[in-house]
C-alpha cells in the first residue's frame, strides 16, 4: 500500500469532498483490519482517508437519544467509560475480550461494524441494546438501526461516499441487565459463536423485556426473536432459560468450515445462551464460574 495516497482531513466535510474526488478511496480510523488484509494481499493499494484528525468523530457523549459513540473512539476508551461499564455490561464484556490491549488502543467499534464480519463481537451486545448508527454523506445525514445496517458478510447499507459517524445506544430502563459470552479456539481468535442477552427484571422475576442476539452463526450477527418469545411473560427460572437456549440453538444458521462444524456451533449457542441469560438475571453461581474461567 506504499504507492497509495494517504489523506488526513481535519473536518468531516473535507473528508466527504476527498471521497467524492477519489471514489476508490477508503475511510480508515484504527485500520487494524485493513492492515491485516493488506499483509495478506487481500486488499489492493487504494487511497486512504484517515478520520483520526476529525474532532467531531471522536469521543463519547450522553444526550437525549442515549450514549453517542464517535466513530474514531478507541475501544479502550469505551471500556474505561463509567456509563458503558454500568449500563451496557454486555458491551463492556465484549470489549474486554476483543483482541489485545494494544489493538484496543487503536481499533474502533465503527470499524468492527463496517467490516461487517459475521463474527464481529461488538455487534450482538449492541443489537440487544437496540443501537442505531449515524451515517453521513454528501447528501446529508441519516440514522438506521444496527440490525438494518448489517446485511451480509462484508456488506452494509452504507451508500457510496457515506461513512459511519457514530453509534447511538439508548440508555436502558432501570432494572435492565445484560451479558455477553463468546467461544473461540484460542485467545484472541475469531468467535466460533457468541451470544448477548438483555433482560429487564421486575420484582416477581417476570421479564417484560428480553432480547437475545448471536454472532458467528449466520451471515450477519442476528437477533433471536423466537428465543426471546419463548421467555416472554415467563418467570426466569432455570427451566425457562434452558428452554430458550434450545430455541436459540435451532434459530441460528451456522456453517461448517475449517474452524468448526455447524453442529458444534449450535451446541455452543445453546450453552452460551443459557449462561448469558443466567448472568443477566444475576445468577451468583454462574458469575462465579465465569470469573474463575476467565
Amino acid at each position: 500500500m506504499t504507492d497509495a495516497a494517504y489523506h488526513r482531513p481535519a473536518t468531516l466535510d473535507a473528508a466527504l469532498v476527498l471521497k467524492a474526488r477519489e471514489p476508490t478511496a477508503r475511510y480508515v480510523a484504527g485500520g487494524t483490519d485493513l492492515w491485516v488484509q493488506a499483509r495478506k494481499r487481500k486488499a489492493a493499494p487504494v487511497p486512504l482517508i484517515s478520520l483520526q484528525n476529525i474532532a467531531e468523530l471522536r469521543g463519547i457523549s450522553v444526550g437525549d437519544k442515549g450514549l453517542r459513540i464517535g466513530a474514531t473512539t478507541p475501544l479502550s476508551d469505551l471500556l474505561r467509560h463509567e456509563l458503558v461499564r454500568a449500563e451496557l455490561p454486555a458491551l463492556a464484556m465484549a470489549l474486554g475480550t476483543l483482541a489485545s490491549q494494544q489493538i484496543r488502543n487503536v481499533a474502533t467499534v465503527a470499524g468492527n461494524l463496517c467490516n461487517a464480519s459475521p463474527a464481529a463481537d461488538t455487534a450482538p451486545p449492541l443489537l440487544v441494546h437496540d443501537a442505531s448508527v449515524e451515517l453521513r454523506g454528501a447528501s446529508g445525514a441519516r440514522t438506521v438501526s444496527l440490525a438494518s445496517f448489517l446485511v451480509g458478510p462484508g456488506k452494509t447499507t452504507l451508500a457510496p461516499g457515506e461513512l459511519l459517524a457514530a453509534i447511538v445506544v439508548p440508555r436502558p430502563a432501570k432494572g435492565t441487565k445484560s451479558a455477553f459470552l463468546r467461544q473461540g479456539r484460542v485467545a484472541m481468535d475469531l468467535s466460533l459463536a457468541s451470544v448477548a442477552a438483555l433482560v429487564c427484571i421486575e420484582d416477581d422475576r417476570q421479564a417484560p423485556v428480553v432480547r437475545l442476539a448471536a454472532g458467528a452463526v449466520g451471515p450477519v450477527p442476528m437477533r433471536l426473536p423466537k428465543a426471546e418469545a419463548a421467555l416472554a411473560g415467563r418467570p426466569l427460572d432455570a427451566a425457562a432459560l434452558v428452554a430458550a437456549a434450545e430455541v436459540a440453538a435451532d434459530e441460528v444458521a451456522p456453517i461448517t468450515d475449517l474452524r468448526a462444524s455447524a453442529g458444534y456451533r449450535r451446541r455452543l449457542v445453546r450453552v452460551l445462551c443459557e449462561r448469558a441469560l443466567r448472568l443477566a438475571v444475576g445468577d451468583k453461581e454462574i458469575h462465579h464460574e465465569v470469573h474463575h474461567a476467565g
